[in-house]
């Protein structure tokens, strides 16, 4: 393998190391155990909700409504758990609206012919409105199972639960994307749908499973959310919309550049949180956190811009 393939490969990974290590050195606690679980602890969130969108992303549909459905997944069980429903039903029902959301979607793109673009930021604008309706703009909180909150602050030895979580559904999510035939399938709709659908594969199949994937993401994240914050609110989850996108194209620049991959999503999430973490142990002003994760953005999308641009300009 040359230099230059060496660093179009692996040039992000190892630049995510030094920073690594700067912040080791350099910032006062970041070494400390506790930060450092904390610092996973924020990971799995981004990266689950990421994991979705990277599946959306390979079969070149983006899903712009993620954290807006996952939002409306937190007020679904928020609500259902203060109605005294039993928790696993109500963890159920949240899960399944991510899903139907992601089926919408995919109906959306593949029935009806509307851009994801469009269609998704459609889905955001409304689950957004759903979620105010049903909690009239005020969070749930109160008395919550054990058993539930067990699922966001639980512990297995020093280990919280919810990391243990997030790793099986990496692995799970890698081994759809590259071990499966139907990892396969929506890898070639992604990469050239006319192609794929002349091989015999459903690409409408395919992309209405990649949004659903999304969906799923973004359902199961509400679970997590609702459990380690004791609350669920209207747009609990807004802020990972840019923190998911970033992590998902930083992913796009390492191991298959230029290709929306599982492996480089999480390790995208990964350094996105470590520097987040580390600018607050810095004590960088808190706007500094925007200005880097645009800047993140942009050089990434520079660099994967041809994946992006049949993916977002294909109205």
């Amino acid at each position: 393998m040359s230099l230059k393939t060496l660093i179009e490969v692996y040039g992000t990974f190892f630049a995510g190391i030094v920073l690594f290590v700067f912040l080791l050195i350099f910032a006062d606690n970041f070494a400390s155990a506790a930060n450092l679980l904390n610092v996973l602890k924020q990971v799995s969130f981004l990266a689950i909700l990421a994991t979705g969108f990277t599946f959306a992303l390979i079969t070149s549909e983006l899903d712009l409504s993620f954290a807006n459905v996952c939002s409306f997944c937190a007020v679904v069980i928020g609500s259902l758990i203060s109605a005294d429903v039993a928790w696993p039903l109500a963890v159920i029902a949240g899960i399944l609206m991510g899903i139907a959301a992601g089926f919408l979607n995919g109906f959306l793109v593949t029935v009806l012919k509307v851009p994801s673009l469009i269609s998704t930021l459609g889905t955001a604008s409304i689950a957004n409105g759903l979620a105010f309706m049903i909690t009239g703009g005020v969070a749930f909180v109160g008395r919550w199972d054990p058993g539930f909150l067990y699922l966001g602050r639980g512990k297995i030895g020093p280990v919280p639960v919810i990391i243990l979580f997030t790793l099986i559904i990496f692995a799970a999510a890698f081994i759809l994307s590259t071990q499966t035939r139907t990892g396969v399938h929506m890898q070639a709709t992604g990469e050239n749908e006319e192609a794929a659908r002349r091989a015999g594969i459903s690409t409408r199949n395919c992309k209405i499973l990649g949004l659903v994937l999304s969906g799923l993401a973004a359902g199961v994240t509400a679970v997590f959310l609702v459990a380690n914050l004791s609350s669920a609110a209207p747009q609990m989850a807004g802020d990972f919309l840019l923190n998911g996108i970033a992590a998902t194209l930083l992913g796009m620049t390492m191991f298959t550049p230029a290709k929306p991959n599982i492996l480089g999503t999480f390790v995208g999430a990964l350094i996105i949180v470590i520097l987040s973490n580390g600018l607050v142990l810095l004590g960088a002003q808190y706007y500094i956190q925007d200005i880097m994760l645009g800047i993140i953005i942009i050089v990434s999308v520079a660099v994967s811009a041809s994946v992006l641009k049949r993916a977002a300009f294909a109205l």
